[in-house]
C-alpha cells in the first residue's frame, strides 16, 4: 500500500480521541480522512451510520472477517469491532492521512499488516479524571462504566511497553494536547500539502 503513511490513535474511550481528531478534521479537512470502523452494537443517540460507524449484524460481520476484508477486529462488550481494508484503501486513493481510533488489540493487529503507520496514545491525565470524563456523558450504565475503566488501565499500562507507539501524548488541556499532536504529525502533513501543490 502506497500513499500517505495512516496515523492510528489509541487509548482509553473518554480520554478525548474523538475530540482532538474532529479538530485535526476541522483544520486540515483536505489532508485528513477519519476511517469509518464497523460494529455489531446498536447506534448510540446522534450516531450516523457510515458517519460514526458502518453499523452492521454479526453475521455480515463475521463473514467480512472470513473472507479477510478486515485490517483489524476485537470485541468488546459482546460487539464486534474492525477496521475494513477498503475504508483505509478510499482515504488513501484520495491521498489523505488515514486516521485510525483503534484499542490495543488493534493496535497489536495494525502491527501485523504492512501500513507501517505512525501509532499515536492519547491518554488521560489520570483514571479519576477520566472516570470523571465517561461519567460526565451520560450515556454509559455503572457496569460499562467499570468496563471501560478496566479497559483503561490495562492500556495504559501495555503503553508503557517499548516499541509499541511512537509517542504518547497526555490529554489534560485539549489546546496543548491538539498542538503536541499537530507536532508529531507536522512532517506528514507537510508531505501530503507538498503533494497537492504538484
Amino acid at each position: 500500500m502506497m500513499g500517505p503513511r495512516p496515523v492510528v490513535l489509541s487509548g482509553p474511550s473518554g480520554a478525548g480521541k474523538s475530540t482532538l481528531v474532529k479538530r485535526l478534521m476541522q483544520e486540515y479537512a483536505d489532508v485528513f480522512g477519519f476511517s469509518v470502523s464497523h460494529t455489531t452494537r446498536n447506534p448510540r443517540a446522534g450516531e450516523v451510520d457510515g458517519k460514526d460507524y458502518h453499523f452492521v449484524c454479526r453475521e455480515e460481520m463475521e463473514k467480512g472477517i472470513l473472507a479477510d476484508e478486515f485490517i483489524e477486529h476485537a470485541e468488546f462488550s459482546g460487539n464486534l469491532y474492525g477496521t475494513s481494508k477498503k475504508a483505509v484503501e478510499v482515504i488513501r486513493d484520495h491521498n489523505q492521512i488515514c486516521i485510525l481510533d483503534l484499542d490495543i488489540q488493534g493496535v497489536r493487529s495494525m502491527k501485523r499488516t504492512t501500513l507501517n503507520p505512525l501509532y499515536l496514545s492519547i491518554h488521560p491525565p489520570s483514571i479519576e479524571a477520566l472516570e470523571e470524563r465517561l461519567r460526565g456523558r451520560k450515556t454509559e450504565s455503572e457496569e460499562s462504566i467499570q468496563k471501560r475503566l478496566a479497559a483503561a488501565r490495562a492500556d495504559l499500562e501495555i503503553s508503557k511497553e517499548p516499541g509499541i507507539f511512537d509517542a504518547v501524548i497526555i490529554n489534560d488541556d485539549l489546546d496543548e494536547a491538539y498542538n503536541k499532536l499537530k507536532d508529531v504529525l507536522s512532517e506528514e502533513i507537510q508531505k501530503v500539502q507538498a503533494s497537492k501543490k504538484n
